[in-house]
């Protein structure tokens, strides 16, 4: 009874010790491959400094009549 309970212990550890290494290694990955940012995408900042470009223009036309 007592031998199982040692093995089944010592079986424990291991997994445990197992798991614990495979989790080092994966923080260990991310932290020296780190993920890219994909490029900005310049057709839609245009559109969007367009869009502003013209607001401010009709504001400060709608101003200039007050």
């Amino acid at each position: 009874m007592k031998d199982k309970k040692k093995i089944a212990a010592a079986l424990a550890a291991v997994v445990n010790y197992i798991k614990t290494a495979e989790e080092d290694t994966s923080i260990y990955d991310a932290l020296t491959n780190p993920v890219v940012a994909p490029p900005p995408r310049l057709w839609g900042i245009s559109g969007r400094q367009t869009q502003m470009q013209l607001r401010n223009l009709m504001q400060l036309k709608a101003l200039q009549r007050l």
